[in-house]
């Protein structure tokens, strides 16, 4: 059976076995509070360097202006980014592959998808809300660094359910793979 808006995108025979979304409400992680620390102490000091700088009589303590935004914008992004990032994010799980898409003003929209092979790791980290990875990927820096991040289904309501629907796929892949 053909899937609304899944035309050209799904196998032949392919079936969507759940779809879901990460949970909508604003959450902060403990990774997120040392950016925010961070852009507080960045901003604190701009407006100490401004306040110094206003006792000259020249303009000079404007150009703290672009510090004190840097630092409460580091705050805005790491408070307030991953929850909206979250609410623009969109997941599918079908017998073959999980798909996360994203819809940004920045990015557009994304489609990522990921096979289920028998031999990939999948984590689960009990909420709730529930968190499910199955794979990673290499991210590099501006400065050519590498560093690896965790990517699957991010705080979800139904992670036992999905957990188990995602060890199914495994082993029926594992069985396809023995029968061909």
């Amino acid at each position: 059976a053909r899937v609304p808006g899944w035309e050209g995108i799904l196998d032949p025979g392919e079936r969507i076995l759940w779809q879901g979304r990460p949970d909508q409400r604003f959450h902060v992680d403990g990774g997120d509070l040392f950016g925010a620390g961070f852009g507080l102490i960045f901003a604190g000091f701009a407006v100490f360097w401004m306040l110094m700088a206003a006792r000259m009589d020249a303009p000079f303590w404007m150009f703290g202006l672009i510090h004190f935004s840097v630092g409460v914008g580091l705050v805005f992004k790491t408070i307030l980014g991953p929850t909206l990032q979250r609410r623009q994010t969109w997941y599918t799980l079908t017998d073959r592959r999980a798909f996360i898409a994203t819809d940004s003003a920045r990015k557009g929209r994304r489609l990522q998808s990921y096979p289920i092979d028998p031999d990939i790791r999948i984590s689960f980290f009990e909420g709730p809300p529930d968190t499910l990875h199955f794979a990673r990927e290499t991210r590099t820096t501006d400065k050519g660094r590498t560093y690896t991040v965790p990517l699957g289904f991010d705080r979800i309501a139904d992670g036992h359910k999905v957990f188990a629907l995602l060890r199914q796929v495994q082993r029926d892949e594992k069985t396809r793979d023995r029968d061909t």
